[in-house]
């Protein structure tokens, strides 16, 4: 079995599959201080809870944006699990051409994004909208060419941004309002967090279009923790909430028959 863990700002988002089939997924919040130890628990016991011998964990893949948990995540995995995590960083290979200015630059999730992407829609023009702590938009050609994307404030990001700097506006669940029209200060502030992100995608995915795709519209993919609430709005061609993880596995795939050649 593979473990796949996409290291984000919020949590640790995991999954496990069985050849080609993912089958169990889970969470670990990062937004507190996290030990090794603490982690490497955390993994053999939801392992054990979703009847899933920790021990039959074959290999790790593993992609990250938050630097300073690289080494413990990687320190929980070599203890207590046994295994050196394969990394999604630059140099390894992805089959993708990287259009950015710095390739480096480039989110690894993003990638992985990307990778899960065009395994499962080759050589066609796609957008992937990718919901999460920060909402983001890639861009990638029918020739798997990573064109590049832009990076926005998320929905809960917006919500806390509210909270913390102003007065009287509370925090809130993040939901779709009933109407865009708020009659309470809640509602008002869910109808902007929830509608001002609506509109913004839309308006991005227009301009994409039209920038990068010569006006066409490509196969847009809605992915991250807070796409299935956009799943009745049509913006969306298709919603995988689960990309990064497919994208891990390919890339780990990848790079696995590299080093056997």
């Amino acid at each position: 079995m593979l473990l796949c863990l996409d290291v984000g700002n919020s949590a640790v988002y995991a999954g496990v599959f069985r050849q080609d089939q993912l089958i169990a997924t889970f969470r670990y919040n990062t937004s507190v201080t996290t030990s090794s130890d603490q982690l490497g628990v955390f993994l053999r016991t939801v392992l054990q809870e979703k009847d899933l011998d920790p021990n039959a964990i074959e290999s790790i893949a593993l992609c990250s944006v938050v630097p300073h948990l690289d080494h413990t995540i990687q320190s929980a995995c070599l203890k207590y699990l046994n295994l050196k995590p394969f990394v999604l960083q630059p140099g390894v290979k992805t089959g993708l051409k990287i259009d950015y200015v710095n390739p480096i630059e480039v989110g690894s999730d993003r990638i992985a994004n990307a990778m899960g992407a065009i395994k499962q829609f080759p050589n066609r023009s796609l957008m992937i909208v990718d919901l999460g702590t920060a909402t983001t938009f890639c861009a990638i050609s029918a020739d798997r060419r990573y064109l590049g994307g832009v990076i926005q404030v998320g929905m809960r990001l917006a919500m806390e941004a509210l909270q913390n700097n102003t007065a009287k506006l509370p925090a809130v669940e993040i939901v779709k309002p009933k109407q865009v029209l708020g009659r309470t200060t809640v509602t008002s502030v869910q109808s902007g967090v929830y509608f001002g992100q609506l509109a913004m995608i839309h308006s991005m995915i227009d301009a994409l279009g039209q920038e990068a795709f010569g006006g066409q519209r490509p196969f847009v993919i809605g992915t991250g923790g807070f796409s299935r609430g956009f799943r009745n709005e049509k913006v969306f061609d298709i919603i995988i909430p689960d990309l990064v993880l497919h994208g891990l596995r390919e890339a780990h795939q990848l790079n696995a028959q590299k080093e056997k050649v």
